[in-house]
């Protein structure tokens, strides 16, 4: 099954009820096998299925594993794993392919500050103090900075680069999909790359579809179109030759045309620019690079870089993902959790038992959140109209000083409304089940809209409210005139390692899979988990070769006091995990003599003080006298011991090495 329902249902609680009170009548045993159970199904649409077959067993399927941000509303709604299937085990089996990342770093520059500054105060002379923060507020963050028109020109120019030197790209036999953070960035993208040799082989699939109201009201600054603008017009331009198909939009006319060809023929759709479509559960064989110029985590980070991931041919040996936000330590997290064991025992907390605790505690947090804003109006005086709560919070107009005098309440009026919004959110489909009756769910939506409708009465009476898309397109000119980007440089040094070689088998996986228990946001307490179970690869495998994984443990403690002295930056970072991953892979230094080529001559050489003779001298007597069968039979071993003796000249020499000896399948 994969949806339960009718398109026509308004109240869907309504819905549910009345098809609990006529549920449909089955014979024998019905079994429901539910697709992507994580997603639509765990909300209302699995209750309605609950309620039209509720004599019926569920079964659930999921490409994602239960993090600990959805685990308990998971396990709640589906109960525990009846059997898993891991990234890596997928590998090992030929199913999919392994995944190789790669960080870009593009750095950003002012043009000039000066002009930066003259440019603000001339388009913001109208504004008072307030106004001018908030308008600094919201294009001054990280997120406006990164789509620079300079920048986003750097990222094209980057991945056209690519399609001319990459063996999948530039033999047209592979694609690639650019994920941009949102569907403004997205639109830019498609119309930079028009300019390029992608000229209508490139796409752009959003969840947007144009509408004339879009952009209707939508006022429009000095220096061009706004966002909304913009993205409206992209989209016009790009579908104006597109005929619909029936029963579709031109929009979705488009979109699957562009799927189509994506799949079947990747020379004549080489990029696909998205948001979040195609990010889950979209299979295109071809599709060889993934590009990221968004912030992405668990789940929704491993999904989408699992779109390269598929067979295609003996020339596709890997998915590629070519990363320009700085995400390998949530690559790191999202793949521990993909290859880790996961909990299947039935243990615990009962689900029933759990559901109950939630929806009480988000009783409590709703509950208190209207309190407080009870609380808070309280002093205002009758009848408490919009005039009261304007003098409450603003003050007297004709005395100067009160509008600065009350700030103090507004800012705990706006906390407060934020905290009732966030509390009411999240129990909102659940409201009768936390207790709620009929009378309480309608008086609780009449007392939040009471409070949303204050706090924007009193934001506008103290000027502290503005609409910035008057201001938008001006502070975009700005952004993409005055700041600056250079060519982007690669700074992972990760070449000849895989995601699973440089994750799972070097133990980083097993640690963060545990921090994810209890350590989630503490970044030192992650860390040094990590550390720790680098340690423990490094302690199992001493027996082997001592002396070695000896300096390994001195190079991890190096690392240790690093990080502790927050010495190591971003990119320092990748280099040192990629130097410990491939040493512990590799088992030996990469200055090692030619004639040792075995993990026994090496493990010898290393703990006979790198005598390069000697050790050649001693594993060609274990060679040359080793009984067959010899482990564990003391006459045999003894044999073997008897023709070390000459080597190394005494019996405490002789044990010591006959440990490592013992440690090594050649011998």
């Amino acid at each position: 099954m994969h949806k339960f329902g009718r398109r026509d249902v308004d109240d869907l609680d309504a819905f549910i009820k009345e098809v609990e009170s006529q549920p449909s009548q089955t014979i024998g045993d019905v079994f429901v096998f539910v697709d992507e159970c994580h997603r639509t199904q765990s909300g209302k649409l699995h209750r309605v299925m609950k309620a039209m077959m509720p004599n019926a067993v569920f079964i659930g399927f999921t490409g994602t594993p239960l993090l600990k941000t959805d685990r308990q509303t998971s396990l709640e709604v589906f109960g525990g794993y009846i059997h898993t299937y891991k990234f890596s085990e997928g590998v090992e089996d030929g199913v999919v392919l392994d995944l190789v990342y790669e960080a870009r770093d593009i750095d950003q520059h002012l043009g000039s500050e000066d002009k930066i500054d003259a440019w603000f105060e001339a388009k913001t002379k109208a504004l008072n103090d307030w106004q001018k923060l908030e308008l600094k507020n919201r294009w001054s963050t990280m997120q406006k900075v990164l789509s620079s028109r300079s920048r986003m020109e750097r990222v094209v120019n980057d991945i056209i680069f690519d399609f001319s030197v990459k063996p999948r790209l530039s033999s047209e036999r592979g694609n690639a999909i650019l994920v941009a953070s949102s569907i403004y960035e997205a639109c830019k993208y498609f119309s930079l790359f028009q300019k390029t040799p992608l000229k209508d082989r490139c796409a752009v699939i959003t969840s947007y579809n144009p509408q004339a109201q879009d952009v209707s009201k939508e006022e429009i600054g000095a220096n061009s179109e706004t966002d909304k603008q913009f993205i409206y017009n992209t989209y016009i331009e790009r579908l104006k030759d597109v005929e619909a198909k029936p029963g579709m939009t031109k929009t979705e006319t488009y979109e699957e045309r562009a799927k189509t060809l994506f799949i079947k023929e990747p020379a004549n759709m080489k990029l696909l620019v998205v948001v979040d479509k195609l990010l889950t559960g979209f299979d295109a064989p071809p599709c060889t690079y993934l590009y990221i110029d968004k912030s992405m985590q668990d789940h929704g980070l491993f999904q989408a870089i699992c779109r390269t991931n598929r067979l295609d041919g003996e020339d596709k040996d890997f998915g590629y993902i070519v990363d320009y936000k700085d995400l390998f330590k949530k690559v790191e997290n999202a793949v521990a959790v993909y290859t880790s064991e996961l909990d299947h025992s039935a243990g615990g907390v009962e689900p029933e038992v759990m559901i109950q605790d939630r929806l009480k505690k988000g009783r409590e947090r709703l509950d208190s959140a209207l309190e407080s804003l009870d609380l808070l109006c309280e002093p205002v005086e009758p009848p408490k109209g919009e005039l009261e709560h304007i003098h409450y919070f603003c003050g007297n107009t004709e005395i100067a000083s009160d509008l600065q005098d009350r700030e103090p309440q507004r800012v705990a009026l706006y906390k407060a409304a934020v905290a009732l919004v966030r509390a009411y959110a999240n129990i909102a489909d659940e409201l009768e089940p936390a207790g709620y009756s009929s009378a309480d769910i309608a008086r609780i939506r009449e007392r939040l809209n009471h409070y949303l409708n204050v706090r924007e009465i009193v934001r506008k009476a103290s000027g502290e409210s503005l609409d910035v898309k008057a201001y938008e397109a001006d502070m975009r000119h700005l952004i993409d005139t005055y700041i600056e980007a250079d060519e982007p440089r690669k700074i992972s040094p990760f070449d000849n390692l895989s995601l699973i070689d440089l994750i799972v088998k070097t133990g980083i996986a097993e640690a963060i899979a545990s921090q994810l228990g209890g350590l989630k946001g503490n970044k030192n307490a992650i860390a040094e988990t990590i550390e720790n179970n680098v340690r423990r690869i490094i302690v199992k495998e001493h027996l082997n070769d001592p002396a070695y994984y000896e300096k390994m443990s001195a190079l991890l403690d190096e690392i240790i006091a690093a990080r502790k002295a927050r010495a190591i930056e971003y990119e320092e970072y990748l280099k040192r995990i990629a130097e410990l991953a491939k040493k512990v892979e590799a088992g030996h230094p990469e200055d090692m003599p030619e004639k040792l080529n075995t993990p026994g001559r090496r493990a010898l050489y290393n703990n006979l003080n790198h005598n390069e003779d000697l050790a050649l001298m001693v594993d060609g007597a274990v060679k040359t006298t080793r009984p067959d069968g010899w482990r564990g039979v003391q006459t045999k071993e003894n044999t073997i011991k008897a023709a070390l003796l000459p080597l190394l000249g005494n019996v405490a020499e002789v044990e010591r090495i006959f440990l490592i000896i013992k440690k090594q399948n050649e011998y």
